[in-house]
């Protein structure tokens, strides 16, 4: 994650471009001593400094196949690392030793998705849920699995299709809700439902505390079964939720701040992040920014909005930190974006936009309609 993963673009593409040319020279070092003993093996071979590079099995194998790697433009991505966590990525398969299936999702830096994103099988943690309009992290929530509201096929892979839309990319998009349960919608609720009505409805239906303490247990051990509500009103309502909901926390950045905040120290233009904290263990009304700026009149409400275990406010404040990696020695640094966005009040202006994000949730979340399982 250090080396494909960073705040700063800039700093992800030196880092790759450093890996890769290491990369480079161990395999052609490698290709030479292999003409002497041709039975000379990888691992006896190369270099395993972390501080030059990150070996894969993958990665590897190309050694052994004296495979050349270059650094791909496009391939930088902006992915979701953690809830409400963007990071510029090198998404490149060479490098990424599990991609998943997220190039079939966003197959193009500009392709237009989202994404309901859940715990995998096994988690420890309460269930939940959470959308994204980028690429998700595998640990976005725990083994993350994704669902889309479309997929992308390559034209040349399969035969064009009357329906198939026009343009000039190589990609044809696909819809992640079935004709199947298209049918059945529009049965129960009627002709004007559509593939997103029903997207959405799914993303709010899995809000819903009922459906989530009624089975508990199960989703920690399966995925989610989701039924068609029997009341047209409630699938109406589930949809009207869940796609407020969608807009809340696809475009966190852009919500606005909580009104009844009191920020002090703002007024210095000092913005620089290290670490926020509480002033102290349970006091989570206010938070210490930095060292001139506090936060404080945070209502108790926005921490009951909890994803992978943990309030959205709180994973503000222990992902926007100054890190760095213990193995790599590669800093990652919140500023750096702050910087490279134009905004120095960026992270400022992003906590107290999710804090409004957060309270707005629980408030859709507690209108949902209350659901009774047998």
């Amino acid at each position: 994650d250090a080396w494909v993963y960073n705040f700063s673009r800039l700093n992800a593409e030196s880092n790759m471009r450093r890996m890769i040319d290491y990369y480079n020279e161990q395999k052609s070092h490698y290709a030479k001593a292999r003409i002497d003993d041709s039975r000379l093996q990888v691992d006896a071979f190369i270099d395993t400094n972390p501080t030059r590079i990150s070996w894969t099995r993958s990665l590897k194998s190309d050694v052994a196949k004296v495979v050349t790697h270059s650094l791909h433009n496009s391939a930088f991505r902006i992915g979701a690392y953690r809830p409400f966590c963007s990071l510029n990525l090198y998404y490149d398969r060479a490098f990424v030793e599990s991609p998943g299936m997220g190039l079939r999702f966003f197959p193009e830096s500009q392709s237009n998705n989202r994404l309901i994103s859940i715990p995998g099988v096994g988690s420890s943690k309460d269930f939940s849920v959470l959308m994204t309009k980028t690429l998700a992290d595998y640990q976005v929530q725990f083994n993350n699995q994704c669902f889309p509201l479309y997929y992308y096929e390559e034209r040349a892979k399969q035969s064009p299709s009357l329906f198939d839309a026009g343009g000039d990319t190589e990609y044809v998009r696909r819809d992640g809700i079935t004709d199947f349960i298209l049918e059945r919608a529009m049965r129960q609720y009627g002709k004007a439902v559509t593939k997103e009505d029903i997207f959405y409805y799914v993303y709010g239906f899995l809000h819903s505390p009922e459906y989530r303490e009624t089975f508990a247990v199960d989703l920690k051990k399966s995925l989610p079964r989701i039924p068609l509500v029997e009341d047209v009103r409630h699938f109406w309502a589930f949809s009207k939720a869940g796609r407020a909901l969608a807009d809340l926390h696809v475009n966190y950045e852009s919500v606005p701040p909580y009104p009844d905040l009191t920020v002090t120290g703002a007024e210095s233009g000092f913005f620089t992040i290290e670490k926020m904290r509480f002033p102290q263990k349970g006091q989570k009304d206010t938070i210490l920014y930095n060292s001139r700026i506090t936060v404080s009149d945070i209502p108790p409400i926005a921490y009951e909005y909890v994803v992978n275990g943990r309030s959205a406010i709180e994973w503000i404040m222990e992902r926007y930190q100054v890190t760095v990696d213990k193995n790599s020695g590669i800093r990652n640094d919140p500023n750096d974006w702050a910087n490279e966005v134009g905004n120095p009040r960026y992270i400022l202006d992003l906590l107290l936009s999710v804090v409004n994000v957060s309270v707005q949730t629980v408030e859709i979340v507690k209108g949902l309609p209350k659901l009774s399982f047998g």
